[in-house]
């Protein structure tokens, strides 16, 4: 495996970018937007520069990762002679399925194709595809270039060679592999997903604040940062979506999203993208002090 493209250039495409072309792949970022890819280009280089400050790679690392990148706006052209294709769109069922369709037409017959989904099925991906033996989920974390885990998620039909291969290439990339199988919210959303929505019930219910809540967690439980700053970070819109994800799956009402998150994303309060969540960010630094605290 060499050549890498990643579709979709937010926070995770571009964070998975980096890490692969850092690594030494060449790599095509894909997306529809033109803004979206320079922005991506810009960030990558930004955290690049931040890392040489820091004496964790040198200029020479630098320019040789972004040599390795190159960047488009169709999938048709990105993905032609990709060995992998990892997906990292938004975390939206129909859209997933309709950019695997795209990929599964006009990638090479054996590329693998993975997913950064948070929470949706592998299996369900997979049923679109004319390959589902070589469909796989790659659950990155955020921020990509520091966290050590990758969810490596098995859908029903993914083969033991395609899994493997994908173990092995997380590891490549520096990276703590886990492998799990193809359930509601795996195992890293299923476990903290019921965590946040408690934070988010106990501030809805009046027991404590946003600060002490987040205090609580971080000084009592040695978390490196509160549970409704993390989901700030994560983007309220996305907790809700894997919280809908696990509540339909498993049909368990302890899985029932706070109606404060619920009116939170409806008026337009996502978190740190938005400047605005549980914290507000636009009249602060603290949305880049949260970034540079990992990067």
């Amino acid at each position: 495996m060499n050549k890498i493209a990643i579709i979709g250039a937010g926070t995770m495409g571009n964070g998975i970018a980096h890490v692969f072309a850092q690594s030494g792949y060449k790599v095509s970022l894909i997306d529809i937007s033109q803004n979206a890819l320079e922005k991506a280009l810009a960030t990558i280089t930004k955290n690049l520069d931040r890392l040489i400050s820091k004496e964790k790679i040198t200029p020479n690392v630098k320019d040789k990762t972004l040599q390795n990148m190159r960047v488009y706006t169709s999938i048709a052209e990105g993905v032609q002679n990709a060995d992998l294709i990892v997906e990292a769109a938004t975390e939206n069922l129909d859209l997933k399925l309709k950019i695997f369709k795209q990929i599964d037409e006009a990638a090479p017959k054996d590329a693998i194709l993975a997913s950064n989904t948070s929470s949706i099925s592998i299996t369900k991906i997979a049923s679109v595809t004319s390959r589902p033996d070589k469909v796989i989920g790659m659950h990155f974390m955020n921020p990509v270039p520091i966290m050590k885990l990758v969810e490596i998620i098995r859908g029903y039909s993914t083969s033991v060679e395609v899994t493997n291969t994908i173990m092995e290439l997380s590891k490549k990339l520096n990276k703590i592999p886990v492998e799990v199988n193809d359930y509601p919210g795996f195992i890293a959303n299923r476990i903290l997903m019921p965590m946040i929505n408690e934070a988010i019930y106990s501030l809805y219910e009046g027991v404590a604040g946003v600060y002490e809540i987040d205090t609580v967690m971080k000084l009592g439980m040695a978390h490196p940062m509160g549970p409704l700053q993390l989901a700030d970070f994560i983007g309220l819109d996305v907790c809700l979506s894997i919280l809908n994800v696990l509540h339909g799956g498993f049909g368990n009402p302890k899985y029932a999203p706070c109606p404060l998150l619920v009116n939170m994303v409806n008026a337009g309060k996502l978190g740190i993208k938005s400047g605005e969540g549980f914290y507000d960010y636009a009249k602060s630094r603290k949305a880049e002090n949260i970034a540079e605290q990992f990067i």
